[in-house]
C-alpha cells in the first residue's frame, strides 16, 4: 500500500451505487482518485490502467471472501447473505447485489447491519427484551431498536448516517498532523500519495492505541525532503486532545439514537441494554456519548464488534437454507407511504416504522361528474401536504364508468416484500379494472434526508394543519356553490322569490371568493361568506321541507379526511382531485 498508495481501496462503501455529485464532499484525502466520469464514480486503478466502478471493487472482496470459504469449508459456494448499513438507500442495495453477482455468488439476501448483530446476540433469548444497537463502523452509523425473545427478532425501529464511520476519525487526526507538518516545514502531506497513505496508517493505529492508551507516539520518518534533508512526522496526540479534535463527530451520535427512540415510541428506561458493534464502537468518547445517550444502560460488547454482524448473517444464512427454524425476523420500513389527494392532501397507506413484508389498502373516489379516469401520486414523507413529500411514481387509472362525483370507489394498495420493494395498484371497484406499478427504488432517500423530513415535520406541524383547515374550507364552499346552484335550480318556483333574492348575493359573492383561488382568498371571510349562505339554506330547508336543517348538513359536504368520511354505501373514502383527461 505505502509503495503503490493509488492502488489499494478501502472505504469503497461510501460510493457504491451513488452518483459522483452525491460524493463530491465526501472524497476528501483520499489516497486513491475518485473520479467523475459522465456523472458516475469511478475508482482510479493505474496498476491495472483501469477506471474501477466501486461495485467491481466489492466484488473483488467478495471473491476473495468466496474463495476464503471454500477453502475452509472444501466445498463450492455459490450463494451468500450479504449485509449493509441499515440506511442504505435502494440503489445502494441494488449495487451491492450486482457486486455480489460479478463475484459470482447469487445473492439470497440483502440484510441490515445492526439487525444482524442483533440477531447474534439474541439466539439465546427466551424472556423478550427491548436492545438498542449502535453499529459503528468504518463508513457509517447505523441505530436499530429490536425486540428480541423467544425465537423473534423484531426491529421496531431503524436510523442512521451513512456520512459517520471511523474513517472521519482517521482523517481527523490525518488533519491535525498534516497541518502540524504544514506550520512547523511548509509541506502539505496530503498534496503527496504516498506520503498521505503512510500518515493515513500511522493515524489508523494511533486511533485504535487510544482506545487503551492515554496517549500515543505518530511517527513517520522520512516522510518528505527538504533542501536541508529528510523530514519526519514525530507528534504526541493524547486521548484528551483526540476527544476535542473529534468532539463534533461524536455528538453527530445523538441524532440518530433519539430519532430511533422517538419512531419507535419506546422510551430509554424501557431498554435492557445497548450492543456496541463495529470496530470504531471502541472509542472510549463513543462509549461515553452512548452511556449518556442511554442513561448508562449496561454496554454489551461480549461477542467481537468487528465480527458480531458475520455471525448474525450466518444465522440468517442458515434461516434461509431450513438449518435454524426457530426464529423468526422482522424488518421495518423507514417513512410513510401514501397518495395525494383532492386538495394537495397526503394521505397515509403504511405508516412508518410498520413491520415487513406489509400490504395496506384504502378506498377514494372521484372529486369531479362523469370522471373516467384517476392520477395515482405515490409518495413518500411524514407531512400532511402533498408537495412537501418525496414523489415516488404516477401512474393513471382509465376507463371508470361515467358517475356523480364521490360514487366510484377506487382501492389503492400498497404492497412491500421482504426485499423491499414496493407495488402500488389501483382498482375501481364497478369494472375491476386494475392498473400496479412497481417501485424498486422507494427506499432511495439518505439518511440525513430522512432524519430532516421527519424533524421537518414535526417542527411544522402547526403550519401544516393550519394549511389542511384552510384547504378543507375551501373545498367545502366550492361544494357549497355548486349543490347551491344544483339546489336552486331542482326546486325551481318551490323556493320563494323573496328567500332566493336573499340566498342569491350570498351565493354571488361565496363564488367570487372561491374564484379568487387558494393563493389569494382571504380564508377568515371564506368562512364568514360560507356560514352566512348555509345559514339561509338553513331557513330555505325549514320553509320548504316544513323540518329544521341543522347547517352543517346544508348542500356542500365538507371534503372528507382521512380515515375519511363516507360515501356510496357508507365506506371510508378520499376524493381524488384531478383534471378531466384530454
Amino acid at each position: 500500500a505505502v509503495m503503490n498508495p493509488q492502488s489499494p481501496f478501502h472505504s469503497v462503501k461510501r460510493f457504491i451505487g451513488r452518483r459522483y455529485g452525491e460524493i463530491a464532499d465526501e472524497v476528501g484525502p483520499c489516497p486513491y482518485q475518485v473520479l467523475d466520469i459522465d456523472g458516475k464514480v469511478r475508482l482510479d486503478c493505474p496498476a491495472l490502467g483501469r477506471q474501477l466502478p466501486p461495485e467491481e471493487v466489492s466484488a473483488q472482496v467478495l471473491r476473495k471472501l468466496r474463495e476464503d470459504a471454500e477453502s475452509h469449508l472444501n466445498a463450492k459456494v455459490s450463494k451468500a447473505v450479504i449485509t449493509v448499513p441499515a440506511y442504505f438507500n435502494d440503489t445502494q442495495r441494488q449495487a451491492t447485489k450486482a457486486a455480489g453477482r460479478l463475484a459470482g455468488l447469487e445473492v439470497m439476501r440483502i440484510v441490515n447491519e445492526p439487525t444482524m448483530a442483533a440477531l447474534a446476540y439474541g439466539l439465546d433469548q427466551r424472556n423478550f427484551s427491548t436492545i438498542l444497537v449502535l453499529d459503528l463502523g468504518g463508513g457509517t452509523f447505523d441505530v436499530s431498536l429490536l425486540e428480541i425473545g423467544d425465537g423473534v427478532c423484531e426491529v421496531l425501529a431503524t436510523a442512521g448516517d451513512t456520512y459517520l464511520g471511523g474513517n472521519d476519525f482517521d482523517r481527523r487526526i490525518v488533519d491535525w498532523v498534516a497541518d502540524s507538518f504544514q506550520q512547523k516545514e511548509g509541506i502539505d502531506l496530503r498534496q503527496d500519495k504516498q506520503a498521505l497513505q503512510r500518515l493515513t496508517e500511522a493515524s489508523e493505529r494511533a486511533k485504535m492505541d487510544l482506545s487503551q492508551l492515554q496517549e500515543v507516539r505518530i511517527s513517520v520518518p522520512f516522510v518528505a525532503a527538504g533542501a536541508e534533508g529528510p523530514k519526519h512526522v514525530d507528534e504526541i496526540l493524547t486521548r484528551e486532545h483526540f476527544d476535542e479534535l473529534c468532539r463534533d463527530i461524536v455528538e453527530r451520535l445523538e441524532g440518530p439514537v433519539m430519532m430511533a427512540l422517538h419512531g419507535s415510541g419506546v422510551k430509554i428506561k424501557e431498554v435492557r441494554e445497548v450492543v456496541l458493534v463495529g470496530g470504531s464502537s471502541r472509542i472510549p468518547a463513543v462509549q461515553a456519548m452512548a452511556r449518556e445517550l442511554t442513561a448508562n444502560k449496561p454496554m454489551n460488547s461480549a461477542i467481537n464488534p468487528e465480527e458480531v454482524v458475520a455471525i448474525g448473517a450466518a444465522v440468517q444464512a442458515a434461516m434461509i437454507a431450513g438449518e435454524v427454524q426457530d426464529i423468526m425476523l422482522i424488518d421495518v420500513t423507514p417513512l410513510t407511504l401514501g397518495v395525494e389527494t383532492n386538495g394537495g392532501v397526503f394521505s397515509p397507506v403504511i405508516e412508518r416504522n410498520t413491520a415487513i413484508p406489509t400490504k395496506g389498502t384504502r378506498l377514494f373516489t372521484t372529486s369531479e361528474d362523469a370522471q373516467d379516469s384517476i392520477e395515482v401520486v405515490v409518495l413518500q414523507g411524514e407531512r400532511p401536504m402533498a408537495a412537501d413529500n418525496k414523489k415516488l411514481e404516477t401512474f393513471r387509472l382509465e376507463g371508470i364508468p361515467p358517475a356523480p362525483a364521490g360514487v366510484p370507489k377506487i382501492e389503492v394498495t400498497f404492497e412491500i416484500d421482504r426485499d423491499g420493494i414496493l407495488s402500488v395498484s389501483a382498482k375501481d371497484w364497478a369494472t375491476r379494472r386494475r392498473q400496479e406499478v412497481q417501485i424498486v427504488g422507494f427506499s432511495d432517500l439518505e439518511d440525513h434526508e430522512v432524519q430532516n423530513t421527519i424533524q421537518e415535520a414535526q417542527d411544522l406541524w402547526d403550519l401544516d394543519e393550519q394549511r389542511k383547515e384552510e384547504l378543507d374550507l375551501m373545498y367545502s364552499a366550492r361544494c357549497l356553490v355548486k349543490q347551491t346552484h344544483e339546489n336552486l335550480e331542482d326546486l325551481g318556483s318551490k323556493v320563494p322569490e323573496d328567500t332566493r333574492q336573499v340566498i342569491l348575493p350570498r351565493l354571488d359573492a361565496l363564488e367570487t371568493a372561491v374564484n379568487k383561488g387558494e393563493e389569494n382568498v382571504n380564508y377568515a371571510e371564506l368562512q364568514q361568506l360560507t356560514k352566512d349562505l348555509r345559514f339561509e339554506l338553513m331557513k330555505l330547508g325549514q320553509r320548504v321541507f316544513g323540518k329544521q336543517v341543522a347547517p352543517d348538513n346544508a348542500p356542500g359536504p365538507a371534503r372528507p379526511r382521512p380515515p375519511g368520511g363516507t360515501a356510496g354505501g357508507g365506506d371510508p373514502v378520499d376524493a381524488f382531485e384531478f383534471a378531466e383527461p384530454a
